[in-house]
């Protein structure tokens, strides 16, 4: 198996509703997205795609947040429930008879990130 990822970043605000704290305001966030698939070679010698992976993590889920206020699409949006709402607009789409979406990553900071990988 392996495993093959594609970068992205947008920019969007949110406020945290059901926290206290500074995230509690609203603020905004340069995010910084990774998409893994894992699989195996097609008889091309590719797993999937990079432009295809491109088209359809901006169409469904990117275009959706870029310069947007997330909590208009995701009631908590916390890092945690943007990777899952990321998730599951894209895992459907990028399942194949030699591939599947492995992981999303998605970083609220430089240094702050989420990983998930499906249940």
């Amino acid at each position: 198996m392996m495993l093959i990822s594609k970068e992205f970043k947008f920019d969007a605000a949110h406020n945290l509703v059901h926290y206290h704290g500074k995230c509690e305001k609203l603020h905004g966030h340069t995010y910084k997205l990774r998409v893994t698939l894992e699989g195996t070679p097609d008889k091309e010698g590719i797993v999937f795609d990079f432009a295809e992976l491109k088209k359809i993590v901006n169409e469904l889920a990117v275009s959706k947040l870029d310069h947007s206020y997330i909590n208009e699409t995701i009631k908590q949006p916390s890092a945690e429930n943007i990777a899952l709402w990321i998730w599951n607009r894209i895992e459907e789409p990028l399942k194949g008879p030699n591939y599947h979406l492995y992981e999303v990553r998605i970083w609220e900071t430089e240094t702050s990130f989420v990983t998930y990988r499906g249940i």
